[in-house]
């Protein structure tokens, strides 16, 4: 295992404490990290705020140069920066090789991104320009379940406008985010990026330092509400994708073993860790039995172990924290409706759970109520599409949600009225770094993605000029 540094200021440095990074499909010691101190945190908002300057006078052709080399950087370590994810992170090392690809190519589409600036009105009274401007010093968060593709989904976007950035990645999955640390400080000026780590007990003195103007956060409403109230204090800019619950409404015009085939992977992808997978399954009670019946198959024939190995499909929970959470909720699951396929923990090392499919549950049951950010899905019956929608709406979460169904004008109309930030029809999980994604309710605040994601880390600067 490769030695791992912090960069802070250009230079790959040691950390002033260690903590133990664990493979999740063992249970056991997989690498020391670096841990950052109070004192190596305050050095990295000082180096990006002394870099800040210098970094939004370069031009964006540039930048873009230099975002660019970091991606061919990455490219050139493709692979063994794949495998170090799926051993930190669990995943099958396809599905860890697609999220390096996925990265590579939204590092890429954003550092083609040019905020020019617009003419609004040019009259003989007055000259009207919108500019964007870069804020200035951006803390990004990421989470476990995708480290390094929403890493990137933040700090391509936050470079590519002129702000300099301090990146701190899940104490559990730090190691693949070093790695490419060491590729920016061959890329990139000193400051402009810096990566530090933690044990979640940084997160505070990030967001509430008076050099940071914005904070990208990605990770549990929970955890959003406290950053969105540490940065009240100075009205830092702030971005949140937060927690999902999504809805998934079947009608009964549709075929159940191929809406079984492809709901299936859609909820379960990365082994359910991902915060747009389906995560309610509501199914017209003419076809509920059937598509039960084919998910539980599914899930039967899934297989499960150390995403290193060929063949396997799905990996372990990611950390003990959540593997104890998704167990409890397992137990609820029990007892409130019945468990087609799964419903237990693998004997043995590492953080396993079998695909688990449970019916017979309803609005009101834990199991469909909170977030299982695991291996579970809890299927609903129900009879009136439009008490489906009712029933789906009824959550306070809003991230995304889509309609199956062979009529497309009516399951377009009632995805025009799903209370979510992006829906889809005959479809999940379909997006890109050309699509805006933002949440509704308490799924966040703010969009990233897009040419709409990169604005939010300006400020809209209006020249308007008398004539």
């Amino acid at each position: 295992m490769p030695t791992f540094h912090l960069l802070i200021n250009g230079a790959l440095v040691a950390g002033d404490q260690t903590m133990t990074v664990l493979n999740p499909a063992t249970g056991e010691a997989l690498s020391d990290c670096p841990r950052a101190s109070a004192a190596q945190a305050q050095a990295a908002i000082g180096a990006a705020k002394q870099a800040f300057e210098g970094w939004r006078r370069t031009s964006h052709q540039e930048r873009s140069a230099m975002l660019q080399a970091v991606a061919d950087g990455m490219q050139a370590e493709r692979d063994a920066l794949a495998t170090l994810l799926t051993q930190e992170q669990g995943k099958p090392l396809p599905e860890a090789g697609m999220e390096i690809d996925a990265a590579i190519g939204f590092l890429r589409y954003f550092a083609g991104i040019d905020l020019a600036p617009k003419l609004l009105e040019d009259t003989a009274t007055r000259r009207v320009e919108a500019q964007r401007r870069p804020l200035g010093v951006v803390v990004a968060i990421v989470p476990w379940n995708f480290p390094v593709l929403l890493a990137w989904g933040k700090v391509g976007p936050a470079l590519v406008a002129g702000n300099t950035v301090v990146l701190k990645p899940a104490p559990t999955t730090p190691l693949t985010t070093l790695k490419i640390g060491e590729i920016c400080a061959r890329a990139l000026p000193p400051g402009v990026l810096n990566i530090i780590t933690d044990a979640n007990d940084l997160g505070p003195l990030l967001t509430t330092h008076p050099d940071v103007s914005k904070v990208s956060f990605t990770g549990s409403t929970e955890t959003g509400r406290k950053v969105m109230a540490s940065a009240a204090g100075s009205i830092k800019r702030v971005t949140l994708e937060l927690g999902g619950n999504d809805a998934a409404i079947v009608l009964g015009d549709v075929d159940p073993e191929q809406a079984a085939a492809s709901l299936f992977p859609l909820a379960f992808m990365n082994c359910g860790q991902v915060c747009l997978a389906i995560k309610r399954l509501y199914v017209h009670e003419s076809i509920y039995d059937r598509v039960c019946a084919a998910l539980g198959r599914l899930a039967d024939a899934a297989v499960v172990g150390d995403g290193l190995t060929p063949g396997v499909q799905f990996g372990p929970v990611q950390n003990r924290q959540q593997f104890e959470k998704v167990k409890g909720l397992l137990e609820a699951a029990a007892n409130a409706g019945t468990v087609v396929a799964g419903g237990q923990a693998i004997d043995g090392p590492g953080y396993f759970i079998r695909p688990t499919i449970v019916c017979d549950v309803t609005d009101g049951d834990r199991i469909v109520d909170e977030e299982q950010f695991g291996p579970v899905l809890p299927v609903i019956r129900f009879s009136d599409p439009e008490d489906a929608l009712r029933r789906a709406n009824a959550s306070q979460h809003g991230l995304g949600g889509s309609i199956w169904s062979n009529n497309l004008p009516l399951a377009t109309d009632l995805a025009s009225r799903m209370e979510a930030g992006t829906v889809w029809v005959n479809k999940h999980l379909d997006f890109g770094p050309t699509l805006p994604f933002g949440g509704a309710k308490q799924s966040g605040l703010g969009v990233e993605f897009g040419e709409e994601g990169v604005t939010e880390f300006t400020q809209l600067h209006v020249v308007n000029i008398a004539r």
